[in-house]
């Protein structure tokens, strides 16, 4: 099994940096600029990330390189210095019918917008206008960015970051019209990192964490049933992270929590004692019409669990 039972919260925590214990919440601006087809939107308090170094090391050996590319236009641009980024996150939208993907960030904190100017001006640097917008390059990376607002910055590459400004100014349907993404939103975001997941997104995922049950009748039955996924990881006293998936009824709720349950037992006779130690920390219900999956471990148990094969096959 490739990829199993608690391999999800490894591989969905890849964007996963350090937390403090407060809400990590995105404002109206920054809703407004994701566009409505929203496959996956992460957000993270970004605000004293290197406290936690297992969540450093576990963002060091998974993070994608979609987002290690974004982060680093950030760094390289100075406007993360000086602890003016209070929270970070990363949107992924489709576009088309097809499986395009772009990715935009946005930044929330306290940006002095006039120093911020003062110094792009010192150094020549031009902006480029779509409308009213002002878009800056950020260094070398081909990365642009530009402020929504004093306290929001949308950032990305130029054919992601047009069509979030077309949400943003109303001339395309956003996430805030996305009544399903909102309300999976709602049921996490106020915890210290958050995600959400679409119906397809949620579809693949559940695939993979299944791994060779996902090939049993009854999954492919339920499969469509599955509307919409979220999760929360918390690194504060340990590592804690809480997958629910919002399913169309009971019965569909209660069938994939028999078929993760089976997953986990093929796991855990196939795994070394670590893995097995990681497996006896999971659980997995239902009730009414959600699935959760819960799993709690100290430092030292996730540390050593990042040295594991099964670590190094989800990753791989």
């Amino acid at each position: 099994m490739k990829f199993g039972i608690f391999s999800l919260a490894l591989a969905t925590a890849a964007c996963a940096v350090a937390l403090p214990a407060r809400a990590a919440q995105i404002d109206t601006d920054a809703r407004s600029a994701i566009p409505h087809d929203v496959q996956q939107l992460i957000v993270v308090d970004y605000g004293v990330m290197e406290n936690s170094p297992t969540a450093m090391d576990l963002k060091a050996r998974v993070l994608p390189p979609e987002l290690k590319q974004l982060e680093a236009a950030l760094k390289a641009s100075g406007l993360d210095e000086n602890h003016d980024i209070e929270q970070l996150a990363f949107a992924a939208y489709r576009v088309g019918t097809g499986d395009n993907v772009r990715i935009v960030g946005l930044a929330q904190g306290q940006f002095q917008i006039a120093d911020i100017m003062a110094i792009l001006n010192k150094k020549k640097v031009k902006a480029t206008m779509i409308r009213n917008n002002k878009l800056y390059p950020m260094g070398a990376s081909g990365m642009l960015v530009t402020f929504l607002n004093p306290t929001t910055m949308l950032f990305g590459n130029s054919d992601a970051i047009k069509p979030a400004l077309d949400c943003r100014d109303g001339l395309a349907p956003s996430f805030l019209t996305n009544q399903d993404m909102l309300a999976a939103m709602q049921k996490v975001d106020t915890a210290p990192i958050w995600s959400i997941l679409d119906q397809q997104g949620t579809q693949y995922m559940m695939h993979s964490l299944l791994g060779q049950a996902s090939q049993l009748t009854d999954y492919e039955t339920v499969r469509k049933r599955l509307l919409n996924s979220s999760y929360t990881m918390d690194f504060n006293n340990g590592v804690k992270f809480n997958l629910y998936v919002a399913t169309t009824d009971t019965f569909t709720a209660a069938t994939m929590s028999s078929l993760l349950n089976a997953a986990a037992m093929y796991e855990k006779v196939s795994g070394n004692p670590t893995e097995k130690q990681a497996i006896d920390a999971t659980t997995i219900d239902s009730t009414a019409g959600t699935l959760s999956v819960k799993f709690a471990a100290s430092d030292s148990q996730f540390s050593a669990l990042l040295q594991s094969p099964l670590f190094q096959n989800v990753v791989r």
